[in-house]
């Protein structure tokens, strides 16, 4: 037996440029840029920037946007999977309950990401030029702060701890992106929505029976 047919919906431009903009970031930082290098700092700080952006929105934008159309719920979750092995469709103002999880997992496995890294390259970023592109003297400068930052050990044990949390939750985050793929292809299937097609820019209309 169905439940009430989804209802066309289209995300606003704020949502998706901040999904896509996110998105971009992650697999150019993980796939393009080489860790540690001006170009990988500098894509985190903008993904950093998207993240506020986009947690900010989730107060004070469309209903569709907000948290309170789509809070954590691992009750409502159960219920959703409930809902898919017995063929029944629920409408959902904004991401279904599973999608909700998956929604603020990824934002706080980002959001870990974007913390450990600015743990190794502290506020405002400090990032070592390669020898070839700075002067023997800054070289030797830099050589000075790094053996007195890792003095007693604790600058180096700390900036260790950093880069294994950034690398686990990194792939912590790529993890979960696939399954949010899946998930989404799955969803498509199941309800006809056009899920992607919402993100992108129009409708999710449900496909005709």
């Amino acid at each position: 037996m169905s439940g009430a047919v989804p209802a066309p919906r289209r995300w606003d431009p704020l949502v998706r440029i901040t999904h896509w903009g996110i998105a971009a970031a992650v697999v150019i930082n993980r796939l393009v840029t080489e860790g540690g290098s001006q170009a990988h700092v500098w894509i985190g700080l903008a993904l950093a920037a998207l993240l506020a952006l986009r947690l900010a929105w989730g107060f004070v934008g469309p209903v569709e946007a907000r948290f309170t159309s789509f809070p954590p719920s691992p009750r409502r979750a159960i219920e959703h999977v409930q809902d898919i092995l017995t063929g029944r469709h629920v409408s959902h103002r904004s991401h279904n309950p599973l999608g909700a999880l998956m929604a603020y997992a990824l934002w706080a496995s980002l959001a870990v990401v974007i913390a450990s890294g600015i743990a190794m390259t502290g506020f405002p970023p400090r990032v070592q030029a390669e020898e070839g592109d700075r002067p023997a003297a800054a070289s030797t400068v830099l050589m000075d702060e790094d053996e007195e930052a890792g003095e007693g050990g604790e600058g180096e044990g700390g900036g260790e701890i950093a880069e294994e949390v950034h690398e686990v939750a990194a792939n912590l985050l790529l993890a979960l992106a696939a399954l949010h793929l899946l998930g989404v292809a799955f969803e498509t299937r199941r309800s006809g929505r056009q899920i992607v097609l919402a993100m992108i820019g129009g409708k999710g209309k449900t496909k005709e029976p």
